[in-house]
């Protein structure tokens, strides 16, 4: 039988669980850790298109996806293309990005668990006389622990990033 136990702390515990991991997935799936410099846009690629913007464009770049703009586009007034750059997970830039990506995934995955759990703790809150908030804190304590080191570790690559940056077109 399931008695429903609800306070405050446990229902904004579970609502700020359910928050930090998708905005945490959101900034994993994100192109926007790298921002180049602004590039303004070229007097030809203005007579060419129909009503676009004139502000100068930031190529961008991500842990597995980029964003760059599209020059032959003419009619369209959507001029940049965002998608990965890496089709598998050995074309990730740098073994620094891709231990990046490993450490995020791990951190997303236990905090997404967590989540769903933290829902189930407004009928039980223990389980095997342990505190589902307890092992709940400890994983997201973990799931912390793995992003502090996945935004330590990403940095690390920046001594050779100007040639991934020029290999990209950033």
């Amino acid at each position: 039988m399931c008695h429903v136990i609800v306070t405050c702390r446990s229902m904004l515990w579970t609502l700020l669980s359910i928050v930090v991991a998708f905005a945490e997935l959101i900034a994993f799936m994100s192109a926007d850790w790298l921002i180049g410099k602004a590039k303004p846009v070229s007097s030809e690629d203005m007579d060419n298109r129909t009503g676009g913007s004139q502000e100068p464009y930031h190529p961008t770049l991500g842990i597995y996806g980029r964003c760059t703009r599209i020059s032959h586009m003419q009619v369209s007034r959507r001029d940049t293309l965002c998608g990965p750059y890496a089709e598998n997970f050995n074309e990730i830039a740098s073994g620094f990005w891709q231990a990046t990506a490993i450490f995020l995934a791990m951190g997303i995955m236990i905090l997404c668990a967590v989540a769903f759990v933290s829902v189930f703790t407004m009928c039980v809150q223990s389980v095997m006389k342990k505190s589902i908030f307890n092992v709940c804190g400890l994983l997201q304590g973990i799931a912390g622990k793995c992003d502090v080191t996945a935004t330590e570790n990403f940095p690390n690559y920046f001594i050779h990033i100007s040639s991934i940056c020029q290999c990209l077109g950033i």
